[in-house]
């Protein structure tokens, strides 16, 4: 089966569950929320707008995969570090806010769509596609 956000296959060879797409999308507003607004006191996260573009739940909703992405994408990699540090307090106010029996362990990943599809974006564009699209 074929992921409905990435074009890529589900790790188990199957579509997440209404279940799974639920709890992360819950989860994606919420730790939204709390970039926006600041919560973490970090100096270092705090430079950064993030995007949480998705939380892609295991099917037995114990592990929430977070992909983010600072506005622009620099400094991607020392924004995931910064967040990484964080975990426990994330955990902590994403359980204050979503209701679940359980919450999730959370880790975060950088989102790479946005680097893959301006990629495809500038291949559309250049000449020999352009030109072969045309004839």
């Amino acid at each position: 089966m074929v992921d409905r956000h990435r074009g890529k296959s589900h790790p188990e060879g199957r579509a997440p569950s209404q279940r799974q797409l639920k709890v992360g999308e819950l989860i994606r507003h919420a730790l939204a929320e709390i970039f926006a607004r600041g919560e973490i006191v970090d100096e270092a996260l705090n430079q950064y707008s993030l995007t949480v573009s998705e939380v892609r739940m295991t099917p037995d909703l114990k592990l929430a995969t977070v992909f983010v992405l600072p506005l622009g994408g620099e400094g991607a990699e020392d924004a995931v570090e910064h967040l990484d540090k964080h975990k426990r307090f994330l955990r902590g106010e994403l359980a204050r806010r979503v209701n679940l029996k359980f919450m999730p362990e959370v880790r975060f990943k950088i989102d790479s769509s946005f680097a893959s599809s301006k990629r495809i974006d500038e291949l559309l564009a250049s000449p020999k596609v352009a030109r072969d699209l045309d004839g």
